[in-house]
């Protein structure tokens, strides 16, 4: 999306490899991009080449993904965007462990956002 492309440009910088899909708009403004089968065939393709994915998401569509990599030590946390609306498929006692919650980290990624060095801020 081209409104985001500054933060696409910062994730590159600080060293993430971004995949971009095309996305769809809908009458309403709402923007839909599904990536959900790409995520699982490129995360199996990589395995053997990370130690740890962090898996953003709160689908319980992803649960199959999950429970591949804890089962094989490969999973490090699961981001869930709204702690108070995710799927139950991700809190099984199983996966209690590696779920982190991007509202506990409003605070700090505030703090990051505001104090970002020269060149590097993301607001618009």
């Amino acid at each position: 999306m081209e409104e985001n492309k500054k933060l696409y440009e910062f994730l590159k910088q600080v060293g993430y490899i971004c995949i971009f899909k095309p996305t769809l708009e809908y009458k309403t403004g709402e923007v839909k991009g599904n990536c959900d089968a790409e995520l699982v065939l490129h995360t199996m393709i990589e395995l053997s080449h990370f130690d740890r994915a962090v898996i953003v998401t709160g689908d319980g569509d992803f649960h199959c993904l999950v429970d591949h990599l804890v089962d094989k030590a490969k999973l490090g946390a699961i981001l869930i965007p709204n702690k108070f609306k995710f799927s139950a498929l991700l809190r099984f006692r199983k996966f209690r462990v590696y779920l982190r919650f991007m509202n506990d980290l409003r605070g700090k990624l505030e703090y990051v956002k505001e104090k970002a060095p020269e060149g590097r801020n993301l607001k618009g």
